[in-house]
């Protein structure tokens, strides 16, 4: 008995520290991670030096905790929604804590980071304390002076920075590669000023319903920032076709999403794109009555093997024609939204079954085309195999009865959306979010 105590051996006695940590990189899931620190305090210690990513929702003291601990974080997520927030939220004296606590920062997430009106709704009325809380510029300015590793930030919907904060941003982060600013409405061009002067390797920038910034602010951006490879700029009615146009020209070859939902641009800008960008993949031009077929044709000619996700929605302008071309050329199409082209009909589906190809279009979006019927759907039917979403809301001649009753068979996998509000989201497979 006292032979067999001696032989054991503890296995903290036996492993180091970095054998522990080598064992950690094997698991896979977080699960077994957490599972991991369960073990002993040592072992918890390791975890928690090794952990790269945070999703926490905490105060300056709670986040000091975490600093402490997590001393390796490389990814924080902080950010908000309606069904993930907590009063007062995000705070400067937060982002204070997190400057100065999470030096190997790489991705920080803020978004929705907004103070609502605090409602007391036992007393029946409202508390309005946006003025006290809220991320601003002196936030923005911590981190921009302590996180100098900084790569990722979205700061969407904080809507009270502005440039003064976005600049000691772009002055001190020079890594930036991901930058994302939709809703915050008081930026303007003097940010993209900044980013053009000191982030060079910047790939990334999201400016939905930034009102602000013009043609000439994007102009300014891509001549230093020649690596874009996602712009938004939807919503942002200060910009046109001569902004857009020299984006594509000065990112030709690095462009791969463009977004330009409610812009006020037309053929020039996809004649731009055209002749620039052959590989574009995702394009978005919602509500752009000025665009035309034949600058979609073109469009489709250069980008035929490239293009993965089009959404064209209310482009009025738009018939058969240019739907015929898309279908027929772009075989690697995976996404397609017409909703709301009055115009387009059975016809432009009519025409593959005489092309003779399977297409892999996984989500289509025909909401609201009173011209098309159960005959095109029928006609679609046979090369999409791989359909996965069908949205045929407000179509008058495609019911579930008027399909049953033509014998169409939908793959086994794939979702037809027959009734809703056209004004209600449905995320299912939307990548043009």
């Amino acid at each position: 008995m006292a032979s067999d105590e001696k032989s054991r051996v503890c296995i903290n006695e036996v492993l180091t520290d970095d054998e522990l940590r080598a064992i950690l990189s094997k698991l896979e899931t977080d699960k077994d991670r957490d599972g991991f620190g369960l073990v002993c305090k040592r072992w918890l210690a390791v975890q928690s030096t090794e952990r790269k990513k945070l999703c926490a929702r905490a105060g300056p003291l709670m986040l000091q905790k975490m600093a402490d601990r997590f001393v390796r974080l490389v990814e924080l997520d902080l950010s908000q929604s309606a069904s993930r927030s907590f009063f007062p939220g995000v705070t400067d004296s937060d982002l204070s804590v997190i400057a100065h606590g999470f030096r190997c920062l790489r991705i920080l997430d803020l978004r929705g980071c907004k103070v609502k009106v605090m409602a007391f709704s036992h007393l029946g009325y409202g508390l309005n304390l946006s003025y006290l809380f809220g991320v601003t510029d002196a936030g923005m300015m911590a981190i921009g002076i302590s996180l100098s590793s900084l790569q990722s930030l979205n700061v969407s919907d904080c809507r009270k920075l502005t440039d003064k904060g976005l600049g000691k941003i772009a002055s001190g982060c020079g890594d930036l590669r991901s930058l994302h600013l939709s809703g915050c409405r008081l930026i303007t061009d003097l940010s993209l000023q900044a980013l053009s002067d000191n982030c060079k390797y910047l790939e990334e920038l999201g400016l939905q319903g930034c009102n602000n910034i013009t043609d000439s602010g994007l102009t300014i951006l891509v001549d230093g920032c020649r690596r874009i490879k996602f712009l938004d700029v939807s919503k942002c009615s200060n910009v046109s076709d001569v902004g857009v146009s020299n984006v594509c020209n000065a990112c030709s070859s690095s462009l791969r999403t463009l977004k330009m939902l409610g812009c006020r641009i037309g053929d020039p800008s996809i004649v731009s794109l055209a002749q620039s960008c052959k590989n574009l993949e995702t394009l978005v031009i919602s509500g752009c009555p000025n665009v035309s077929n034949d600058s979609i044709k073109s469009l489709v000619i250069t980008c035929k093997d490239s293009l993965k996700n089009l959404r064209m929605d209310s482009c009025l302008n738009l018939s058969d024609a240019s739907l015929i071309y898309i279908l027929s050329h772009c075989r690697n199409l995976e996404a397609l939204d017409i909703g709301c082209c009055e115009d387009v009909s059975d016809a432009a589906f009519e025409v593959l079954g005489n092309v003779g190809f399977e297409s892999r279009l996984k989500v289509l979006k025909i909401y609201n085309c009173p011209k098309i019927t159960v005959f095109g759907v029928g006609k679609l039917l046979d090369c999409c195999m791989s359909l996965k979403y069908l949205d045929v809301r407000s179509c008058p001649h495609i019911t579930k009865k008027s399909c049953h009753l033509a014998g169409l068979q939908f793959p086994e996998c794939c979702k037809v959306n027959f009734t809703g509000s056209l004004s209600d989201l449905d995320a299912t497979l939307d990548v043009f979010i």
